[in-house]
């Protein structure tokens, strides 16, 4: 069934407002940050696929100029943790993912990130607006679905006579030299149409790759829930390996993608698109037409490569859930097997099986017994008398403090010019004075400008002199004080 647009009612408008991803990218206080840098990226850049290193680069570059032009601090935050509140679950705006034979992060931009850039691209005032094209596309497309849906023989040779009489007529004046051409405004207009559809052909192709993903993740769900025949949940869910591709989308996508990978139109397309090009009425073409059709094949075959992809994961899964279900049942008759082997010589009087109990022991609730409140003990002070002995109440005083903030300086300062520094060689640096306890200070410091890392699979050791003129040494694991952002200033 095809979604018509009709009235709206307020509480779809409020669902949309609450959850739809590009709604929150609206409303969100870094929209013009986002909006500019993905916009950019993936949907001028017509990229489908960002190492996270890349991105967090280009980020990171964009950040300072902005910082830089609009007022240091305007954009606090790290490129990457920007990048990782983009793809969380509150934002969906980027998807992150390991691509298949690779151990590192990638990005790409969802749907809802094409929705809004393309939305706030229509707020701009156009210095022209075409109907005519568009009122003969609307024309064309409604006889083709008339005439297409047409099983009368009689109608259909009545169109293409009509059709043929109009050309015959055509070729009549051309070669008479009648020949009528479109206006400047004309073409204006339909080259703004062309522009328009073209640039909608790759958002389309975004979207069309994410509700295949929608379509795997539904038929996983199903599966996993899945307490039938195996043979029913294959009919009824998968049926063969092509059930993506051959869902309402998939069939649309792959006739798409046929007829753009024809050689013939290939080159037709590029033949006529050079001659637009010339033609002065359009004046300055769009840039990103030049190269439109590759964009096209680009986001095509990565579609393409998606819906494979999907296709051989879903079999793979099925497969690997034939191959537990039907390793559990040879584990049980092994296990049966190995039982009748061992009883093989037994007589048949002296197989027998033991059970804990003849009947389960039962305790009702109300068998407990209540509770009992424990009986006080009281406690006087009349009759305590003064201890005789001598105590030093010096002890009390002789406390060790260790201050952490004068830790901490040290630290800091071990830290200006590099990026990490080994507690070992702040120790050597700045023996330790006050024994175990500055040790363990050291260990357990929390500042914002550096954080303690342990590598427990290297030891290190620590010394001290003691106050009876000794060394005490203490094997602990590999500590190193790393900078963090904050510490950079």
């Amino acid at each position: 069934m095809l979604g018509i647009v009709g009235n709206v009612e307020f509480e779809d408008v409020e669902t949309l407002r609450r959850e739809h991803p590009a709604w929150k990218l609206l409303r969100a206080g870094n929209a013009s940050l986002i909006l500019s840098f993905l916009g950019r990226v993936f949907v001028e850049g017509n990229a489908r696929v960002v190492p996270a290193v890349e991105l967090t680069a280009r980020l990171d570059d964009y950040l300072f100029a902005l910082n830089e032009r609009l007022g240091e601090g305007t954009f606090p935050k790290s490129a990457k943790a920007y990048l990782d509140d983009w793809a969380g679950p509150g934002a969906g705006w980027l998807r992150k993912y390991y691509p298949p034979g690779s151990d590192e992060q990638h990005f790409d931009a969802t749907p809802a990130v094409e929705k809004a850039v393309a939305w706030i691209a229509s707020l701009r005032s156009r210095p022209f607006v075409g109907t005519e094209s568009r009122l003969n596309t609307v024309f064309e497309l409604l006889r083709q679905m008339a005439v297409g849906a047409e099983t009368d023989r009689d109608v259909r040779l009545e169109d293409l006579k009509r059709r043929r009489e109009q050309l015959d007529a055509e070729i009549a004046r051309v070669e008479s030299g009648d020949v009528r051409v479109l206006d400047d405004t004309a073409l204006r207009d339909r080259y703004q149409q062309f522009s328009e559809t073209a640039r909608g052909l790759l958002a389309d192709f975004r979207e069309v790759e994410a509700n295949f993903r929608q379509l795997d993740r539904e038929l996983r769900e199903r599966i996993a829930v899945w307490d039938g025949a195996k043979g029913e949940l294959v009919e009824r869910v998968v049926g063969d390996r092509s059930a993506i591709a051959d869902s309402d989308q998939g069939r649309s996508f792959h006739a798409f993608y046929d007829f753009l990978l024809s050689r013939r139109r290939q080159e037709e397309f590029t033949e006529l698109l050079e001659k637009v090009r010339r033609l002065d009425a359009i004046g300055d073409p769009d840039p990103r037409m030049r190269h439109i059709h590759y964009d096209w094949l680009a986001a095509g075959e990565r579609t393409q490569a998606t819906v494979r992809l999907l296709s051989e994961q879903l079999r793979r899964f099925l497969d690997d859930q034939v191959w537990l279900e039907n390793r559990r049942v040879m584990d049980i008759l092994k296990s049966i097997e190995g039982r009748a082997l061992k009883l093989r010589g037994h007589a048949a009087a002296a197989i027998a099986m033991e059970i804990d109990a003849p009947a389960p022991d039962i305790a009702l609730p109300f068998e407990r017994p209540m509770y009992r409140p424990k009986a006080k003990v009281r406690i006087s002070g009349d009759d305590i008398a003064d201890e005789a002995q001598d105590v030093d109440v010096s002890l009390l005083f002789e406390q060790t403090h260790v201050d952490p903030a004068r830790l901490s300086a040290i630290v800091r300062s071990a830290l200006r010019g590099r990026a990490q520094a080994d507690l070992a060689q702040v120790i050597a640096e700045h023996p330790i004075e006050e024994g175990l306890a500055e040790l363990v200070t050291y260990l357990s410091l929390t500042d914002p400008a550096f954080r303690v890392v342990f590598d427990d699979d290297a030891r290190a050791q620590a010394s001290w002199q003691s106050s009876d003129g000794g060394v005490r040494v203490a094997d602990i694991p590999r500590a190193t004080f790393a900078r963090t952002d904050a510490g950079e200033g």
